[in-house]
C-alpha cells in the first residue's frame, strides 16, 4: 500500500485540502443565505449556478490544460476559486453570489480534472481500481470532515469563509511542489447521448435523476436541517452522517449488485430511497432524522455508481469511457436543475418539500426501473462489470475505473451496439 500511495501522496493531499474548503463552503453559503433572509428558491438558484458552472468548465478546461500545463492551470483556478470564496463574504448580494457560484463551479471541475488526469498518468493499469478506491475515500472523508468545521464560528462572520479560502489555497502547495512529471492531457471522449439513450436508457435515466436528487441535497439540505430544528453544529452533523452513509453503505450494496440482477438491485435501492424520503417528511430534528439521513445517503449515493456498473454491463469495452462520460453529462444536467427545483418547492411548501422532492424524483426513477425490468428483455455483455463506489467529479476519473479499457482504446468512437437496458 505504501508503494502504491507514495507516488501520488501529493495529489491526494491536494484534493483533500481542496475538498475540505469546498465542503465547508457549500454548506456555509446555504446557512449564511438563510441567515440573510434569502428565500429557499433564491438559495436554490445560487446552488444551481455552481452546477451550471461545473458543466461549462467541463468544456473549457481541457484546452487550457493542453495550452499551459497542469500546474499552471491548477494554480490559476485555485486562485480563482479562493477569490470567489472571499468575494462571497465581501459582497453579500444574492445576484452577485449566483455569478460567483458559476465561476466557482468552472474552477472546481477544472481542479478535479487536473488532479484526476495526473492520477491516471501515475498509475499502471493493474492498480487503477485500488487507486480509484483510495481517491474516493479521500473525497468522501474530506467532505464529511468539512461539515464539522461549521462548529468553529458563526456563518455571519468572516472566520469560516476565510478558512475555506485557506484550505483551497493550501491545495496549491502539494501540487506545485510535486516532482512528478506533468502528464499529457487526454482527449475528451466523444459522447452521443441520443445513441446512448437508445442502447442504455435505464443507466442514463438513473444518472440524470440521481443528479437531480443529490444536487437538491447538496444545495438545500442545510436549509432543511436548519428549519427542522438543528443548530449550526447539528446541520454539520446531519450532513456528515449522510455523506458517511454514502461512503459506508455503498460497499455492501455494490457487492450485492455484482452477484444479482443489477437492474433489480437498482430498482430496490431506488424504491427504498423513495420510501425513506417520504418517511423523512414526518421527522423533526433528533436521532431518528439523523439515522434516516444516514440510511438515505447510503441508498442515494449508490444510485450513480450502480448506473455506471449497469452501463458497463451493456457496452463493449471500447465504448465504456464514452458511455461513462455520457452518464456524467446526464448527471450534471440533472444536478443543474436539482437545487432550483427543490428551492422553489421549499419556498411554496416549507422544509418538508425537500424530502418530498427526493421521494418524487426517485419514485419516478423506481417506476421507470420497474417498467424496464418487467417489459424489456435486456442484452447484457460479458464479462459483467464490477460495482465501484464513486462520486461525480470529472470525466478524467473514469479512466481509473477497473472496467475502463486501457489507454490505447480511449480514442475509439462509441458504437453502442452491445446491448440494451
Amino acid at each position: 500500500m505504501t508503494s502504491l500511495i507514495a507516488p501520488i501522496v501529493s495529489l491526494l493531499a491536494g484534493v483533500a485540502l481542496l475538498l475540505l474548503g469546498h465542503g465547508l463552503l457549500t454548506t456555509l453559503l446555504t446557512l449564511r443565505g438563510v441567515a440573510e433572509g434569502y428565500s429557499t428558491g433564491l438559495i436554490g438558484i445560487m446552488m444551481s449556478g455552481y452546477f451550471g458552472g461545473y458543466l461549462i468548465g467541463t468544456w473549457l478546461a481541457p484546452p487550457l490544460i493542453r495550452r499551459v500545463g497542469h500546474i499552471r492551470t491548477f494554480a490559476f483556478y485555485a486562485a480563482l476559486a479562493a477569490i470567489a470564496v472571499l468575494l462571497h463574504v465581501m459582497i453579500v448580494n444574492p445576484w452577485v453570489w449566483i455569478a460567483l457560484r458559476v465561476v466557482y463551479g468552472i474552477a472546481l471541475v477544472t481542479l478535479y480534472m487536473v488532479i484526476e488526469s495526473w492520477l491516471n498518468a501515475q498509475v499502471s493499469g493493474d492498480k487503477r481500481g485500488q487507486v480509484f478506491a483510495i481517491y474516493m475515500v479521500v473525497n468522501l472523508g474530506a467532505l464529511a470532515l468539512a461539515q464539522q468545521l461549521l462548529a468553529i464560528d458563526s456563518p455571519m462572520v468572516f472566520t469560516l469563509f476565510g478558512l475555506a479560502g485557506i484550505f483551497i489555497c493550501s491545495a496549491l502547495m502539494p501540487i506545485t511542489l510535486t516532482r512528478q512529471a506533468q502528464p499529457a492531457q487526454p482527449e475528451t471522449p466523444h459522447t452521443d447521448l441520443l445513441q446512448l439513450a437508445r442502447v442504455a436508457p435505464l443507466p442514463l435515466m438513473a444518472a440524470g435523476l440521481s443528479g437531480l436528487a443529490l444536487a437538491g441535497f447538496w444545495g438545500l439540505a442545510p436549509v432543511y436541517a436548519s428549519e427542522s430544528g438543528f443548530d449550526a453544529s447539528g446541520v454539520g452533523l446531519m450532513m456528515s452522517l449522510t455523506i458517511l452513509g454514502g461512503a459506508v453503505l455503498q460497499w455492501p450494496i455494490g457487492r450485492f449488485s455484482d452477484t444479482h440482477d443489477r437492474r433489480l438491485v437498482l430498482l430496490w435501492v431506488v424504491a427504498l430511497a423513495a420510501l425513506l424520503s417520504a418517511g423523512l417528511t414526518f421527522l423533526t430534528a433528533g436521532p431518528l432524522l439523523l439515522a434516516g439521513m444516514f440510511l438515505w445517503g447510503g441508498l442515494a449515493f449508490s444510485i450513480y455508481s450502480i448506473s455506471v456498473a449497469l452501463m458497463v454491463d451493456q457496452l463493449h469495452p471500447d465504448e465504456i469511457l464514452a458511455g461513462s462520460s455520457g452518464l456524467l453529462l446526464a448527471n450534471g444536467f440533472g444536478a443543474a436543475f436539482g437545487p432550483v427545483t427543490a428551492g422553489g418547492l421549499m419556498t411554496l411548501m416549507g422544509p418538508k418539500a425537500l424530502p418530498l422532492f427526493f421521494a418524487v424524483s426517485l419514485g419516478v426513477l423506481a417506476l421507470y426501473a420497474w417498467y424496464r425490468s418487467r417489459r424489456v428483455s435486456d442484452l447484457i455483455s460479458e464479462p459483467h462489470g464490477h460495482f465501484t463506489p464513486m462520486l461525480r467529479t470529472s470525466h478524467t476519473v473514469l479512466e481509473l475505473m477497473p472496467d475502463t479499457p486501457e489507454t490505447e482504446h480511449h480514442t475509439a468512437e462509441p458504437v453502442y451496439g452491445s446491448g440494451q437496458s
